[in-house]
């Protein structure tokens, strides 16, 4: 088990015990200990996690969604302490053992321990707390990375998640068709990055009806009807399946 301490006469006293090693710990350890935190670890798999509540007002777990319970269900619960998670894709419910509970999910992706911590500044983060203090500690988290928030019911949590899936992980695979369909051609890629930047900013300024263009806005089905005999047919799924989304988004289909 590590330390860093990074003192800021600005930043309250908070001490977290950082559970999982992995980048998204790393990610976190490293942003709030920058951000004026006491940060105890982050603690692997071999470490003994029972008394992880001891000595701090937070412990965050960063693990993956599947491992959250059985790791929560490992630490002796606190009368005083927060126990949260970082899972998009749950809710308190898996912390059920411990009075005072959190969720704090970054809507960012965290690619490794030092980009991550650096991406994690300034994020949005999906929030949840079983109670006022609970809630404020979790605040604290997103005010000292200088980040915003917005609270996430159970309920919706795997809606939401769903949601940050398609627009990170389904946009980068939608991104590797790209890459695969234009060095076919002998087109560069990253012309076609700096058409997907337009595109995310056209986006951000008229939102995502009035900023489609191309065959599927149009109702051009003919170049549609080309492009699929053009391209390998392993393709031609997904550019089937997102053409028609395309056209749902401009109402050309219900």
């Amino acid at each position: 088990m590590t330390e860093a301490v990074v003192t800021d006469a600005a930043v309250p006293a908070r001490r977290v015990r950082v559970i999982g090693a992995g980048r998204a710990g790393g990610s976190f350890a490293a942003a709030l200990a920058a951000a004026g935190w006491t940060v105890h670890g982050p603690l692997n798999r071999t470490d003994d996690i029972a008394g992880a509540a001891d000595g701090v007002d937070l412990v965050l777990i960063c693990v993956s969604d599947r491992a959250v319970a059985e790791v929560a269900a490992l630490i002796e619960p606190s009368p005083l302490v927060v126990v949260a998670h970082i899972a998009g894709s749950l809710g308190l419910d898996v912390l059920a053992s411990h009075p005072r509970r959190g969720a704090v999910h970054p809507l960012v992706s965290l690619p490794d321990a030092a980009l991550g911590a650096t991406r994690l500044d300034g994020a949005w983060f999906a929030v949840a707390g079983d109670g006022l203090d609970s809630a404020q500690l979790i605040d604290a988290i997103v005010a000292t990375l200088h980040g915003r928030s917005f609270a996430i019911a159970d309920a919706d949590r795997a809606a939401y998640h769903a949601a940050a899936c398609v627009a990170a992980n389904h946009l980068v695979a939608l991104l590797g068709q790209v890459e695969r369909v234009a060095a076919s051609t002998g087109a560069p890629f990253e012309a076609y990055l700096d058409l997907v930047r337009g595109a995310v900013e056209n986006v951000a300024a008229v939102g995502p009806a009035a900023a489609l263009t191309g065959p599927a806005a149009r109702g051009d089905l003919a170049t549609i009807e080309r492009h699929l005999a053009a391209i390998d047919p392993s393709e031609r799924p997904a550019y089937e399946a997102l053409a028609d989304q395309a056209r749902r988004l401009v109402g050309r289909v219900a």
